[in-house]
């Protein structure tokens, strides 16, 4: 069985916080606003992970209102999610995220971040596609307001293909 999920967050950039995207801190003199790290792209591929099975959304399962979560690293929320008992019989097949940043430029980061995403699907680098994209200077994504990111995924069920 297979199953396909969706996943697409948005923060704010300001001043006086680092930049954490795909669990990879990101030179930039701005940083991502959020109860958590404000990790985009993993919100996203956690989104994507819930959605994918019907679980709800990452707001659901780390509130903002909850204190504990407050400047929480979005590696330990995304393997949470892949160590529930949801996910034990499921495997990633593949991942296609594109990060949505007027700035900076990330092409030099995204390898990074392709690794430490595949190390907690416990993948290849080769079942993780990370792009990234500008908003050609329009709207408040293209003014470097925030910074998006969408992703989109597969994943198999190990038990009920047998």
């Amino acid at each position: 069985m297979l199953r396909v999920g969706t996943g697409f967050d948005v923060h704010q950039l300001v001043s006086g916080r680092d930049l954490i995207m795909g669990g990879v801190k990101v030179p930039h003199n701005k940083g991502l606003l959020g109860h958590s790290d404000a990790d985009v792209l993993l919100h996203a591929i956690t989104d994507a992970v819930l959605g994918a099975l019907a679980l709800g959304d990452i707001g659901q399962w780390f509130p903002d209102t909850k204190e504990e979560f407050k400047g929480a690293n979005s590696v330990k929320l995304l393997q949470h999610v892949l160590d529930s008992k949801y996910l034990k019989d499921w495997h990633l097949v593949n991942l296609d995220c594109t990060i949505i940043a007027q700035e900076p430029k990330l092409a030099a980061y995204l390898p990074s971040m392709r690794q430490v995403i595949a190390k907690l699907f416990n993948v290849t680098i080769n079942e993780v596609s990370i792009k990234a994209t500008t908003f050609e200077k329009m709207g408040s994504l293209g003014r470097s307001e925030g910074i998006a990111a969408q992703a989109n995924l597969m994943l198999q069920n190990t038990t009920l293909e047998k």
